[in-house]
């Protein structure tokens, strides 16, 4: 009863408004190094 509040909760994911993905919401996308519109890394080579 004390720890009833300390269980994980789902993971939320949104739509990737370029690629259609899914994603974490405010978490760079590795694919394309995009976070809010602007390249932030540079993207990994497949």
């Amino acid at each position: 009863m004390r720890r009833s509040h300390h269980a994980l909760g789902a993971n939320s994911f949104v739509e990737d408004k370029e690629t259609g993905e899914l994603k974490r919401p405010h978490h760079v996308d590795l694919k394309t190094g995009m976070y809010k519109g602007r390249q932030v890394i540079t993207p990994k080579a497949d």
